[in-house]
């Protein structure tokens, strides 16, 4: 005769909390009916899921996802992550090993492969060099005129899109304007164009208010933004509607030459 303490594992599993009719069936099919048949049955696979405020927040050479694959059933990753054949770890890592990482945890992670995917390095412009009779430009001593030129330097633009937004958006907007400052230069007959530095407008603004670990780390190599239009940075659609297509190109911090006069 059974002891009544052991009673409790007889009973169905649908009677535990947290499984219901759903959950019953796959487990029964696993061969699990009963709540003495979960003693037995080690778990295939675990995810760990630690809160977080922000995943910016994570310092350098934090693990954000990893995805240890088992492929040996069905030799497709696809197929072993919708079946659920990974685990999913957030954490800090420790060091590299010869068969893994280990975590912060303590956790190790065993891999035959390791890729690396939090390595960006922002490069304002894309390893051009720049200069201006000779001398180097330096991006984070200038400011950025209507986000798309540098105060000083004649003849330039670059296309920074929104972090907020679809980045093609700010893109168009660019290209748009730089058209019709060539128009402009052609009409006028003069060769430069150049955003004249305003002194004023200096302060100590990043180029936009991002805190993504990535970005501010590469913050000494960007331009910065002024403290008033048209040096601002808004990285707002509507605003750099009226600001780069609506309004006039004719502007007094813009200056058209020919040759090297001043």
């Amino acid at each position: 005769m059974r002891p009544d303490v052991l009673n409790p594992l007889f009973i169905d599993t649908d009677a535990l909390d947290g499984v219901g009719p759903k959950l019953k069936k796959p487990l029964a099919k696993l061969g699990l009916t009963r709540v003495r048949d979960l003693a037995y049955h080690l778990p295939e696979r675990f995810v760990t899921r630690r809160v977080i405020e922000s995943l910016y927040d994570l310092e350098n050479n934090a693990v954000l996802s990893d995805y240890n694959l088992d492929v040996s059933a069905s030799n497709n990753p696809r197929t072993s992550i919708t079946n659920h054949l990974s685990t999913l770890i957030t954490d800090t890592i420790n060091e590299f090993q010869s068969d893994g990482i280990l975590l912060n945890s303590g956790t190790k992670i065993k891999a035959d492969i390791i890729v690396t995917a939090t390595g960006i390095e922002l490069n304002s412009l894309n390893g051009i060099d720049v200069t201006i009779d000779n001398i180097k430009v330096i991006p984070n001593e200038r400011l950025t005129y209507k986000g798309m030129m540098l105060s000083g330097v004649p003849n330039f633009a670059m296309s920074f899109g929104y972090v907020n937004a679809s980045w093609t958006l700010r893109a168009d907007l660019t290209c748009e304007y730089v058209c019709r400052l060539i128009n402009l230069m052609d009409k006028k007959g003069v060769s430069c164009c150049e955003p004249i530095d305003d002194k004023d407008a200096h302060g100590d603004d990043k180029l936009i208010d991002f805190t993504s670990g990535y970005f501010e780390r590469g913050l000494s190599q960007m331009p910065k933004q002024g403290n008033k239009a048209p040096w601002k940075n808004y990285q707002n659609y509507l605003k750099d509607i009226f600001a780069v297509r609506i309004f006039s190109i004719k502007d007094s911090n813009l200056s058209f030459y020919n040759n090297k006069q001043n």
